[in-house]
């Protein structure tokens, strides 16, 4: 048994490494949101985890097969893996100093040459009589006091490097002691955007600048050196640069910021990037499931592309279209954990049709569950007393006629944070990924069970991991590959093929939608009255007059606000359980009924001052909305009706507005978008 217990020198070293691992992460969790004083220890800590490291490293490199006492398998692979992780390890630890810092002024690791001291505090390093010292030292504080004010204004845009700086991962930006620097963002954070002689930008750290003199420098520097700075790195022609692009490429540097200063503490894996999804939804309605409720022009606009009237029946026709399905999200599985630094205030899938180009269809959201014993699942359609939010409902139904050859399904998978230290909110990716809905014959892919390896980066680009230390291309052992691909995060989802039934459900609904099937009886209420009103009731096919009709004008609000969505579920349950049978195959009765559970529950909260504003993510404001919420749905169910409510001096409401109750069809309609 001693035999066995023996290390060799290979496993001692890799046994090193991981009580280092250990060390660092539990030195990034510390270092997330420092007190002030307590910076300096960090450092420190920092710098002799820094050593042992390289000691570790050293020892590494000098290791040979034939020390081992016993044969090991894959040697140089197990090896060349131990000299990447400690070099992750170092990279860490280098970043974790600058950050720690960034306040203090003082680079206190090798990292190149030293930092050049102003001729001002040159006395510092000489060796003079006390009382001269302290005097000196006080001076050259209010100085750097000075300085440092200066070098935070936001009006001071040229700066110079005070030492040598090699990036440590994309997006830093190299550069050499004595260089000019332009600064296009000052970070609160101390990793700033910057842009060198030559037009590359990128991300450099505060503490190794210094304020740009151009009377000083012009004495130092060659006259060719000047004529480069000038011509390329003028602060005001920069400013001058007004079009889109350039704005564009500005604002992308800026939020990736955010993302690099996270994954340097330690707070998200380098994978993580900002929410693509999410983004698009800011922008406007145009990713909206609001937006692709509304009726489709013709491209000779004078008729509707996706509503036509069947007489004989007395609705709308059915539209089959090219892609209908159902997909069900069942579990994420091994989603890397973010680091004590932020709080998550949502997990979730953001899904929508995408053909590696375009996104085609309006993005769905469905919000993830998990158990504090395992916070690396999510799962979906958990079970509840009562109806299921139509938030957490991960049945998702999903149409399209667009003909491309390469349209899918993307998901993506986010959650919704917020930083302790600064109290910043925003939105990250934790990886994505792409299922193709036909095979290379134009044949729709088989309904089944799918798991969906997750990638990192946006969906734009290609090759990168979510969380780069279980990297899948490490190793080349089957075993190894084996244990590797089981720690891989990955989605699960099953696509259902659909009966006839179904079919005749999805097919009155937009070509192009996905939404929750939970609420799909009532998508289909409100595409049978918007039938009514523009194909039967209209006096003439060529009136574009106002139409008056409460459920026309909002219920589109109603899909982009989920909890008011379950309100107007809840109240038709309570309604359609006191139908008779044959009350419930009357589609005219059934319709007109919905109109008045319409205005006996979610119409009047649309117009309630009580009701919140609605804000994603947000506990207190989802709280707070659905005790309104359920209040008026319950005084609405005692008071039969909503009337009472709404004629009590408790209860006040906005300012009417015509647009509650007109319905401007023309403006509503969505324009002919042959992709889509």
């Amino acid at each position: 048994m001693s035999g066995r217990r023996a290390r060799g020198p290979l496993q001692q070293v890799r046994r090193r490494s991981r009580e280092l691992q250990a060390q660092v992460e539990a030195l990034r969790a510390e270092s997330a949101a420092p007190a002030p004083g307590q910076r300096k220890a960090l450092s420190r800590r920092c710098m002799q985890l820094k050593k042992l490291v390289d000691e570790n490293t050293n020892a590494l490199h000098n290791l040979k097969k034939s020390d081992e006492p016993a044969p090991v398998g894959n040697y140089d692979q197990r090896k060349e893996e131990e000299e990447k992780l400690l070099l992750k390890l170092s990279q860490q630890l280098q970043k974790l100093v600058l950050v720690l810092d960034q306040d203090n002024g003082t680079m206190n690791y090798a990292v190149g040459e030293e930092r050049q001291k102003d001729p001002q505090t040159e006395d510092e390093n000489g060796e003079e009589d006390e009382s001269e010292d302290e005097e000196s030292s006080d001076s050259e504080e209010t100085d750097d006091e000075e300085e440092d004010k200066l070098l935070d204004d936001p009006n001071v845009k040229e700066c110079i490097a005070v030492g040598n700086f090699n990036a440590q991962q994309e997006g830093d930006l190299t550069f050499t002691k004595g260089e000019v620097l332009l600064i296009h963002d000052k970070k609160a954070d101390g990793w700033w955007v910057a842009e060198n002689s030559k037009g590359e930008r990128g991300l450099v750290p505060r503490t190794y600048l210094a304020v740009h003199n151009d009377d000083v420098d012009s004495q130092e520097q060659s006259e060719e050196h000047i004529e480069v700075v000038d011509e390329t790195a003028d602060g005001t022609e920069i400013k001058k640069r007004t079009d889109s692009h350039w704005s564009a490429v500005r604002r992308a540097i800026a939020e990736n910021d955010t993302v690099e200063v996270l994954a340097t503490i330690g707070a998200v894996p380098a994978g993580f990037r900002q929410s693509t999804l999410s983004q698009l939804l800011e922008e406007g309605n145009q990713f909206r499931a609001s937006y692709f409720l509304q009726p489709e022009l013709t491209p000779s606009q004078l008729a509707f592309k996706d509503l036509v009237w069947n007489s004989d029946k007395n609705t709308i026709y059915p539209r089959p279209t090219r892609v209908s399905l159902i997909v069900t999200l069942c579990s994420c599985k091994m989603i890397p954990l973010p680091g004590v630094s932020i709080q998550v205030l949502s997990r979730h899938v953001r899904l929508c049709l995408f053909d590696g180009n375009r996104v085609l269809s309006n993005v769905h959201t469905v919000r993830a569950t998990w158990q504090p014993k395992n916070p690396q699942t999510w799962t979906f359609s958990p079970r509840v007393t009562g109806i299921l939010p139509s938030l957490l409902d991960g049945d998702c139904f999903v149409r399209s006629n667009s003909l491309s050859s390469d349209i899918g399904i993307l998901f993506e998978l986010g959650i919704t944070y917020i930083r302790n230290s600064t109290g910043d909110r925003g939105e990250l990716s934790c990886g994505w990924a792409f299922l193709k809905l036909f095979t290379s014959n134009g044949m729709p892919v088989p309904s089944k069970m799918y798991e969906l390896l997750l990638n990192g980066g946006t969906p734009y680009e290609r090759g990168v991991e979510v969380d780069p230390s279980i990297s899948r291309r490490a190793g080349s052992g089957v075993f190894h590959q084996f244990i590797t691909l089981k720690k891989q995060p990955v989605l699960v989802v099953k696509l259902r093929s659909l009966s006839a039934q179904s079919k005749d459900i999805l097919n009155l609904l937009p070509e192009t939608l996905i939404g929750s099937m939970c609420y799909i009886h009532l998508l289909i209420f409100y595409r049978q009255i918007l039938g009514d009103a523009l194909l039967k009731d209209r006096i003439s096919a060529q009136s574009t007059e106002l139409i008056c009709n409460p459920i026309l004008a909002t219920f589109p609000q109603l899909v982009d606000q989920p909890d008011l969505m379950d309100a107007l579920r809840s109240a038709w349950a309570d309604r359609e359980r006191t139908l008779k049978r044959s009350e419930k195959r009357d589609q005219e009765f059934l319709k007109s009924l919905f109109v008045l559970v319409y205005h006996d529950s979610v119409f009047p909260l649309l117009q309630s001052t009580f009701l919140p504003d609605y804000k994603w993510a947000e506990e207190e404001s989802e709280a707070s909305r659905w005790k309104v919420i359920a209040d008026f749905l319950e005084k609405s169910r005692e008071n039969d009706g909503a009337l009472q409510y709404l004629l009590s001096s408790e209860n006040t409401h906005k300012a009417f507005d015509i647009a509650e109750l007109s319905y401007d069809f023309l403006g509503e309609t969505r324009k002919n978008n042959p992709g889509v």
